[in-house]
């Protein structure tokens, strides 16, 4: 089968500096390779009610950074996508429709959209200097927060126990807030990192 050439498009980011032009083929591949990077840091876990820690969220800024808007936002829909399905790929390797009913399943929701913003500033270079990807991932790690609390808070009412506001902040925010500046700094050390690597073996991306 002959792969199917598509444009290089005109805001490159980290895939399509390393892997040259695209193609179908290989935008299939990259994707699948996304949701695979998020499918195993999900399993890098603190198990915790209501929700883990997990690593899925630096998982999810690094792809989205490297990919760009829509490979980005379609790794992440498809990663929700199998899981839903039954693949095991959520932390602890579960999967299944179940999981919709779970606490921590907003945050699942909050990737797609932290991949859209993600990638929308990656293809806009936010990614490869570091006092932007300080920023950049820094807004990254709070918008899974955004959509997880409050899905959180329903779900827990659902099952007999409502938490107000400070409750739902204690549960979903207050135990992340460690880990969650790792993950920032990680990365916002990695791809400018990676950007830099690329400009040595090849001058002409930048």
């Amino acid at each position: 089968m002959t792969a199917v050439a598509l444009p290089l498009p005109r805001r490159t980011v980290l895939a399509d500096a390393l892997v040259g032009h695209r193609s179908l083929i290989k935008d299939v591949l990259l994707v699948a390779a996304g949701i695979t990077v998020v499918a195993a840091l999900a399993q890098v876990e603190i198990p915790m009610w209501p929700v883990p820690v997990t690593g899925q969220t630096l998982g999810v800024m690094l792809v989205a950074a490297s990919l760009g808007f829509r490979r980005g936002v379609a790794a992440m829909v498809g990663y929700l996508a199998l899981g839903v399905a039954g693949a095991p790929i959520f932390a602890g390797f579960t999967g299944g429709l179940l999981a919709v009913g779970k606490p921590s399943f907003g945050f699942v929701i909050g990737f797609i959209a932290t991949a859209a913003v993600v990638g929308w500033l990656a293809e806009r270079r936010w990614d490869r200097r570091p006092l932007l990807a300080i920023a950049l991932f820094g807004l990254a790690s709070l918008i899974p927060f955004a959509f997880g609390i409050p899905y959180m808070a329903a779900v827990l009412a659902a099952m007999g126990t409502p938490v107000g506001i400070a409750g739902a902040l204690q549960l979903g925010f207050v135990p992340f807030i460690v880990g969650g500046l790792v993950k920032w700094a990680l990365a916002a050390a990695i791809m400018p990192a990676a950007w830099a690597g690329a400009r040595r073996v090849d001058r002409s991306i930048d």
